[in-house]
């Protein structure tokens, strides 16, 4: 099991991962089938607030995880599915953002791993 991470710009390599879009908005020009993916969910990424309150600024990049933290926390039937198929084999978070390190998928990704650690 594990939880990567890839850009919805880069080129797809489908290996078998379950591949989730973890983005409130679809990418812009990109198609359905250039993406594959099998599932999206606008309730795993931040609010439209907290997106563009958080605007890729490094230097709020703690807070805004610990405000999405308290969102995921409070939308527990979006995450029980993600870590029911994060448990059963390997998944990719899809995101748009340019910034590779600092974005929802990144802070998705820590959610998620603390969550499987604690045997959630």
């Amino acid at each position: 099991m594990s939880i990567s991470l890839r850009r919805a710009y880069e080129k797809s390599r489908k290996n078998g991962e379950y591949r989730i879009l973890v983005d409130r908005l679809w990418p812009r020009g990109v198609t359905k089938d250039a993406l594959q993916i099998d599932y999206w969910d606008k309730d795993l990424a931040p609010s439209t607030y907290l997106r563009k309150w958080y605007n890729h600024d490094r230097e709020k990049w703690d807070e805004f995880k610990r405000r999405y933290f308290e969102e995921l926390d409070e939308r527990p039937t979006a995450v029980a599915k993600l870590l029911d198929k994060a448990k059963q084999g390997d998944i990719t978070l899809i995101f748009a953002a340019r910034e590779p390190q600092y974005n929802n998928a990144n802070a998705l990704r820590e959610y998620l791993i603390e969550r499987l650690e604690k045997g959630h």
